[in-house]
């Protein structure tokens, strides 16, 4: 027993690998090997598991056709598994993945083992002195067209391993962006503030995440307004500048595998001291404020002045905002 496992160490080193793999990711998730062992985890494993029980004769494939499908196949078979985990209540995550590859590479191990030492003469891994003198020996044996195929394949592997391994050291910056809500009370996106008298308290809150790669100095400010559209025209009616408040935020990643949390939060109260139909609008600036937002004064009415260009940018989406409907009535 423990000569055919060491006559094929090539299913056995495929199990291994795989559960260090799950391991080194529960473990240590930011550690390099997870990298180093999850590339011919996704690329390479699937497809050998895979063609060693399709094809458990020494005759049926060579070496080098073996290397070539099991990459070929590692890449139709991934996909393939992460489609099927889409239409189910797992998703595409990485803990499904992980489990899902590693089931597959297990289970087609053990069925490629056992096919193995059902045949006459099983495909064993390679002594690697032998094989190289039987590549070299199966190399000049070939006709010039062989030779010259056997190139390219070489070639094109060796040129996607090295585009691959450009890739993984030289990652695309993802997409850059800032998230802003507000949340009503108990932090939930309901119950928000509509109907008040005038001066009556209300408070919201208020959340930026910084996912622009950078640090980023916020300044959010709020403007009490009425505004209303002629000929799809926003009109600035009344505009009431109510306060500034700012923040400096470090980058932080997305995470997309575990539960949301907020980077930074305020909460917001304000009352609003006059009655009518109102929208408050929360305009928020990255790294600084026009000029026609500062040395502003506390509800004052800037309707008609540069600031209404402020409603004009958050209206047409060229401004990150968020408001309020706000219907005010007299106490």
């Amino acid at each position: 027993m423990k000569e055919k496992l060491r006559e094929s160490w090539d299913l056995v080193g495929i199990v291994v690998l795989s559960l260090l793999l799950i391991l080194s990711i529960a473990l240590v998730p930011e550690f390099p090997l997870r990298i180093i062992l999850g590339l011919p985890f996704l690329l390479f494993f699937p497809g050998y598991a895979l063609i060693a029980f399709l094809f458990p004769e020494r005759k049926s494939l060579d070496a080098i056709e073996r290397i070539a499908l099991s990459f070929g196949l590692s890449i139709a078979i991934t996909p393939l598994i992460g489609f099927g985990l889409n239409y189910t209540p797992f998703g595409i995550r990485l803990e499904p993945i992980l489990v899902c590859i590693t089931a597959f590479n297990l289970a087609f191990c053990y069925l490629a083992y056992w096919r193995r030492y059902k045949v006459g003469e099983p495909y064993l891994p390679f002594d690697p002195k032998r094989t190289y003198d039987s590549l070299v020996g199966q190399y000049r044996s070939e006709g010039k067209v062989d030779r010259i195929l056997t190139i390219v394949l070489v070639i094109a592997i060796a040129s996607s391993l090295i585009a691959l391994a450009y890739v993984i050291a030289v990652p695309r910056e993802g997409e850059s962006f800032t998230e802003f809500y507000i949340l009503g009370p108990g932090h939930k996106a309901s119950g928000y503030p509509h109907n008040l008298t005038v001066d009556e308290s209300a408070n919201v809150y208020v959340g930026i995440a910084n996912h622009e790669h950078r640090q980023v100095h916020y300044f959010v400010q709020t403007w009490l307004v009425n505004a209303s559209f002629v000929d799809n025209q926003t009109v600035v009616n009344q505009m009431y500048y109510f306060e500034q408040f700012d923040v400096v935020l470090e980058n932080v990643p997305v995470n997309l595998e575990g539960p949301w949390t907020p980077q930074w939060e305020k909460n917001y109260s304000f009352s609003v001291p006059i009655e009518g139909q109102y929208k408050l609008w929360f305009f928020l600036f990255l790294d600084q404020v026009p000029w026609y937002a500062q040395n502003l004064t506390h509800m004052y009415d800037y309707a008609g002045t540069p600031s209404d260009d402020l409603v004009e940018q958050a209206v047409n989406n060229q401004l990150l905002s968020l408001n309020l409907n706000l219907n005010v009535r007299a106490a």
